[in-house]
């Protein structure tokens, strides 16, 4: 089949690149000169693992290209996929759908046959509605659909999970539609991936849920993190404990500094907003966006508490500054509200990230950037673990202790065993666990 991707950014450019690896024949569209050169010299302008390969196997191929102009590749489509950004409006929190309507709009130019019109960007419920209003509008005889088809891609993981997801979920109102959608998904028949059909509004609204419910896990061991410390207990023994049960499961319980990311911070406070408009308020979502938002900002106190209740003069390394690993994403993340913090506090800050820190320098003042965890660690007077790569899971404890000024560690990922640390004379703080401090 013929596509047509609106956006080559995270979204736009995984899932082109994946439909054309199933063999269809996708042209990726973006008003952004400079990315789209990258892409058609060969370079990625995100940080994925295995996207650059799978890109350059499927340009090669002559499946997949890169395009600034839209009216060249629609008419010719059998579905056009909207994948554009749908950030938080500032001062609100309610998504803002500008990008999404503006492509809608120039859809209706140039589309020429009966046509699906795909919303892949995460867009509160009835924006699939005032997309078709959009085209009806702009061309009354228009032959087309309207169809909502979420995504739930993870960063990092993003290429497995649009090959092998758990589900897709397709919003469509019409048989045409929905053949349409079953054939660009037919490889992953193979699989037995479900497909769910619904209407387009409990599609809007099925990504929305999913997220906020995921986001509420977190959230939740968070908590229970916070009371095992009070009364003795192990987070990570309760997570299992309860993860072990069918019912919960044992994904999204992993006790840390908080969620961040593209994804939950916005799309739980869209969630919170089309629902008060509605007059249905979600006051569980609401409590889960309230707490994860005050507890980044607690963690700064965990590592001036760890220093002795004062971090002025000293220095504090940071490892990890993106939200996850496995990607150069910064938004919402942890270590934006750690770092400022630290620094209001006085302390210096010498920080290291595989993937993120270029991204970083945009976003802070003032840091020092490390070439590698250890330079990181130099003259220390602590260290903070804020995203778990997997470089910093094994690290030479002898060495870290040698190389830092004080051996402190405030282990926000809980990747390290307090026992272990003790006997490495590491004064070990963790997140949700009793304590067994080396000194």
């Amino acid at each position: 089949m013929r596509v047509t991707m609106i956006g080559a950014g995270y979204v736009g450019l995984v899932s082109g690149a994946c439909f054309a690896d199933f063999g269809h024949d996708v042209v990726c569209i973006d008003k952004d000169d400079k990315k789209i050169a990258k892409l058609e010299a060969g370079e990625i302008p995100i940080f994925e693992p295995g996207l650059d390969a799978l890109v350059a196997e499927n340009v090669k191929a002559g499946r997949l290209s890169f395009s600034r102009d839209l009216a060249a590749s629609t008419p010719n489509a059998d579905a056009v996929f909207i994948a554009v950004g749908t950030p938080s409006r500032r001062g609100d929190g309610y998504a803002d759908l500008s990008y999404v309507y503006k492509a809608a709009e120039e859809i209706a130019q140039v589309m020429d046959g009966y046509t699906v019109v795909v919303t892949k960007s995460t867009v509160p419920v009835g924006t699939g509605t005032e997309v078709e209003q959009i085209i009806r509008r702009a061309r009354p005889d228009a032959d087309f659909s309207v169809v909502s088809n979420p995504e739930f891609l993870r960063e990092g993981a993003a290429i497995e999970d649009f090959k092998r997801p758990d589900r897709i979920v397709v919003g469509a109102e019409d048989e045409r539609a929905r053949k349409v959608l079953r054939e660009l998904y037919r490889p992953l028949y193979l699989n037995e991936t479900p497909i769910v059909f619904t209407n387009r509004s409990t599609s809007e609204l099925i990504k929305y849920a999913a997220n906020a419910f995921l986001a509420t896990k977190i959230t939740f061991i968070n908590e229970m993190a916070d009371l095992c410390e009070k009364v003795g207990a192990d987070v990570q023994e309760v997570a299992r404990g309860i993860g072990l049960d069918g019912r919960i499961g044992a994904k999204f319980l992993h006790a840390g500094p908080g969620y961040g990311g593209s994804c939950f911070p916005k799309d739980t406070l869209a969630l919170v907003r089309t629902a008060q408009n509605h007059d249905a308020p979600t006051r569980i979502v609401e409590a889960v966006v309230a707490i994860n938002d005050a507890r980044k900002k607690q963690m700064a106190e965990r590592v001036i508490e760890a220093c002795g209740g004062a971090v002025d003069g000293k220095t504090i390394a940071v490892l990890g500054l993106t939200f996850k690993p496995n990607t150069d994403d910064m938004r919402e993340a942890p270590a934006l509200d750690i770092i400022p913090q630290l620094q209001a506090s006085g302390a210096r800050v010498r920080a290291f990230d595989p993937a993120g820190m270029n991204e970083a320098k945009g976003l802070l003042r003032d840091v020092e950037y490390a070439e590698g965890p250890y330079q990181a660690l130099e003259g220390a007077d602590a260290v903070a673990i804020v995203t778990e790569w997997d470089e910093f899971r094994a690290l030479d404890l002898n060495r870290v202790k040698a190389l830092m000024k004080a051996p402190v560690m405030i282990d926000m990922r809980n990747i390290y065993m307090p026992a272990e640390m003790a006997e490495y004379g590491i004064d070990y703080h963790s997140i949700g666990r009793p304590q067994r401090n080396g000194r």
